[in-house]
């Protein structure tokens, strides 16, 4: 099944419901970035979190940063999504490999680390972006993501990913945000329903690997409450935007004398974009136009 996220609406609209699929572009990413098991999961669920974070924002070029610094040995975790359905992430530490936790699943909360912090910004293409710091609960990510919805964004919400990997690679990967809106946001009754339902799922990626599709996901926890499933599916992607234009542009920040001693010591300068491990060689010949241009600029 391809990578793809629909919309749902249920009890007249008082639930928002979001499911996502991106098992292709969490093995790209796994292959991409070289990762470990654990690091492929991490990685994997926080990129499912950003894409079901920014379907509800409205604006066309919106987008979410979805940052984690835990005590872990995985490090740094960041995560870049569009409203557009392209998303693109890295790990500090990709190589990390724990052993299974007490429930004999990838220890996510170990690698990332269970003190710390998710950091989590708005962009709508104008303005000041929104940007939301909220405590780590679990390290797991999808417990991260859901406290921030509630606490920041105040928000009831259930927001459930996961990441199935093994010896062939990624075999399912995904999420499921579903959010009560504020006209329902007083039926306790509604609340608690959705709750018990949400509580009895054992995960997300084992309804995926027993075949089950989006829409019969949601018709299983949804289709008694006027389930009204949106007819556009979004097809998504790991995509990176960088281009050796902006990698020039990187390397004139560093001025006169830092090119030249790059020529001298190195005839050239070699960059990694750390989203997409993409490499870019400029050659002395570009440098030394990057030269000209700053000797231009001050003249």
């Amino acid at each position: 099944m391809s990578d793809r996220l629909i919309r749902a609406t249920a009890a007249d609209g008082g639930i928002r419901a979001v499911g996502v699929i991106t098992t292709r572009l969490t093995e790209y990413a796994r292959g991409r970035h070289e990762m470990s098991y654990v690091a492929t999961a991490a990685l994997g669920r926080a990129m499912s979190s950003a894409l079901l974070l920014v379907s509800s924002m409205k604006k066309e070029g919106s987008r979410v940063n979805l940052r984690i610094r835990g005590n872990g040995p995985l490090g740094g975790l960041l995560v870049d999504a569009g409203l557009d359905g392209t998303v693109r992430g890295y790990v500090d530490n990709p190589r990390v490999e724990l052993p299974p936790n007490a429930k004999g699943k990838l220890d996510v909360g170990g690698a990332v680390g269970r003190d710390g912090y998710l950091y989590v910004v708005r962009d709508v293409g104008y303005g000041y972006p929104y940007s939301s710091t909220v405590k780590l609960v679990s390290g797991e990510i999808g417990d991260d993501v859901t406290s921030y919805l509630v606490t920041s964004e105040q928000t009831p919400s259930a927001l459930l990913v996961g990441v199935f990997v093994g010896a062939e690679g990624v075999t399912a990967s995904g999420g499921l945000l579903l959010q009560i809106m504020p006209k329902a946001a007083r039926d306790e009754q509604l609340v608690q329903t959705l709750e018990a339902r949400v509580s009895q799922l054992s995960g997300f990626t084992p309804l995926l690997r027993s075949g089950k599709t989006l829409p019969e996901i949601f018709n299983e926890l949804l289709g008694d409450m006027g389930l009204t499933i949106l007819p556009e599916v979004q097809m998504i992607r790991f995509h990176c935007g960088c281009t050796f234009e902006r990698v020039l542009g990187a390397l004139k920040m560093f001025g006169t004398e830092e090119l030249r001693d790059m020529i001298e010591k190195d005839n050239g300068a070699e960059a990694t974009c750390h989203f997409c491990r993409e490499i870019y060689w400029a050659d002395r010949d570009r440098l030394e136009d990057l030269i000209k241009d700053l000797q231009q600029e001050t003249l």
